[in-house]
């Protein structure tokens, strides 16, 4: 048996058990499963890793992203630059372990980003500043966005929430909420900034998939903005992850 898994803390939110048990029934692949292990404490990882012989990879969600990075033997080229990773090969060589770290939400971002975005969506507004804001930031680079980074306590480089003023909304055409806001079961929470400043020309992305329309992206089509939230990228990243497995 081969088993794949989801590490982070709390689990319920994720989509990932129903993504690859479905894909293992549907596609016929025998003596595979995926299974979720709430950990808070990344410290567990090396118990895990003791107690689960079978496992061969593993995603990586909120609040690991970065912590994990101490644990991994090895971190491909791009999860380097962005600083976190979502996925882990496992490969077992005469009683150790060797861990690589990967960063496929970038790969998944980009893909499901960038078919919607136009000539007016050259400034961003990316709303937190964890692990997955570290991936989109490395996904606006590349393709020459400016931005600017969203955040509730003070820090270098980012700016408060406090300080979006009608104009900033009006220039930044384009925002990402890469924050647990608005996630279940907290679906009441949002980014709070002032919605009635954005409309048709918006491209408000949530990277956030359950429930599907959030607070933050209701908001925002209510004021005639485009609205895309983070399932595709899930599929996505989830194709990729599928592939470093299994190379």
């Amino acid at each position: 048996m081969k088993t794949y898994g989801l590490i982070g803390f709390p689990l319920s939110h994720s989509f990932s058990k129903k993504y690859f048990t479905e894909k293992f029934a549907n596609e016929k692949i025998a003596n595979h499963q995926y299974e979720l292990f709430p950990i808070e404490d990344i410290n567990s990882l090396a118990d895990l890793l003791a107690e689960n012989q079978s496992l061969c990879g593993l995603n990586v969600t909120i609040p690991h992203k970065v912590s994990v990075l101490p644990f991994l033997n090895e971190i491909e080229e791009a999860a380097e630059k962005i600083g976190a990773v979502n996925c882990i090969c496992i490969k077992r060589f005469e009683g150790e372990t060797y861990l690589k770290g990967f960063n496929t939400d970038a790969y998944g971002f980009q893909k499901s980003l960038q078919p919607l975005l136009s000539n007016q969506h050259r400034k961003a507004l990316i709303f937190g500043d964890g692990g997955a804001a570290k991936a989109v930031k490395y996904v606006l680079e590349k393709l020459g966005i400016e931005y600017k980074v969203v955040v509730r306590k003070a820090a270098k480089g980012t700016i408060l929430y406090s300080e979006i003023t009608a104009e900033i909304l009006k220039s930044h055409k384009l925002l990402i909420n890469t924050t647990p806001l608005g996630m279940s079961p907290n679906t009441d929470s949002f980014p709070d900034i002032d919605y009635t400043q954005l409309g048709v020309d918006h491209l408000v992305y949530d990277l956030v998939y359950n429930p599907l329309e959030t607070a933050f992206l209701s908001k925002a089509a209510a004021e005639g903005a485009q609205i895309k939230n983070g399932l595709e990228m899930l599929y996505k990243q989830a194709e990729k992850a599928w592939a470093i497995w299994n190379k």
